[in-house]
């Protein structure tokens, strides 16, 4: 939910790296989610290891457009 709201607000750059910044915070609070889940005995360790696996992936994604947000705003140039 908080990645559609920054693409929402792709017409202002500050708005929309603090709503990234916070998909990333939610994305490390997910992996621990998944931790716990997997400690709990509610995940076996494939399954956690493929979700981590994928977590780390969206991190990553984030993290690339954290550092270089400008290709995702739309311009306000008429």
């Amino acid at each position: 939910m908080n990645l559609r709201e920054a693409w929402a607000k792709r017409r202002y750059e500050a708005h929309f790296v603090n709503k990234l910044t916070d998909c990333d915070g939610e994305n490390s609070e997910t992996d621990t989610a998944l931790d716990f889940a997997k400690d709990c005995g509610y995940l076996d360790a494939e399954t956690h290891k493929r979700l981590t696996e994928e977590a780390k992936e969206i991190g990553r994604m984030l993290g690339g457009m954290l550092r270089n947000p400008k290709p995702f705003l739309i311009s306000t140039d008429l």
